[in-house]
């Protein structure tokens, strides 16, 4: 699967949107989009074509290294994902191998990430319904953060916020979950695993 190097890539963060989701385990992703929007300078405004919200940008070194890249927050809550992810694969005249979805990840340790191509669902809402949309033939960046303790049901544990403890460390491991976005933009997949895949 080659990634198309004229085409831009959208890099989607999925989440819930509107206040009392934002520091939820769920909407990690969001919060990795977010940090991508303020390194380019650019700030969220509604798409016109998606229930979604979008920045447009390059990434990477100035010159013939960089790549175009529409960040997006779907809008539509985490279920329903799929619709403004491809209605915006659409609109950009997008190849689905040049979409990377950043998102939480139950079976991963807390700050663990995971880059692949491709690949099941593992139960994730966001991104069974990006797969039913459009295929499973996307990138993911699976930010771990781990089972719920005790009989805590997954749902209660994802809708959660992450944990004071847990705090301590975000802004760090969000930081390291936006290096590696743009590391497999501008470097590739097999190049951003072997330094980011910990």
């Amino acid at each position: 699967m080659t990634t198309d190097a004229g085409a831009p890539w959208l890099v989607v963060g999925l989440g819930n949107p509107g206040p009392g989701y934002a520091m939820n385990r769920h909407n990690v992703g969001f919060m990795v989009v977010d940090l991508l929007a303020e390194r380019i300078g650019g700030k969220f405004k509604r798409a016109q074509k998606a229930q979604a919200q979008v920045v447009e940008g390059r990434v990477g070194p100035p010159g013939p290294g960089s790549r175009r890249v529409v960040l997006v927050k779907p809008m539509s809550y985490m279920n329903l994902s799929g619709g403004p992810v491809n209605a915006l694969r659409e609109f950009y005249k997008v190849p689905v191998a040049n979409i990377v979805a950043v998102h939480d990840e139950l079976d991963i340790d807390y700050g663990t990430l995971r880059l692949k191509l491709g690949g099941g669902d593992n139960g994730h809402n966001g991104l069974k319904s990006m797969t039913k949309a459009m295929g499973a033939d996307y990138h993911r960046v699976r930010f771990g953060i781990g089972r719920p303790p005790g009989r805590m049901q997954v749902a209660d544990f994802v809708l959660k916020d992450f944990s004071a403890a847990e705090r301590k460390e975000l802004d760090w491991f969000v930081d390291r979950a936006a290096d590696s976005v743009e590391s497999l933009l501008t470097e590739g997949l097999e190049r951003a695993q072997s330094a980011y895949n910990s």
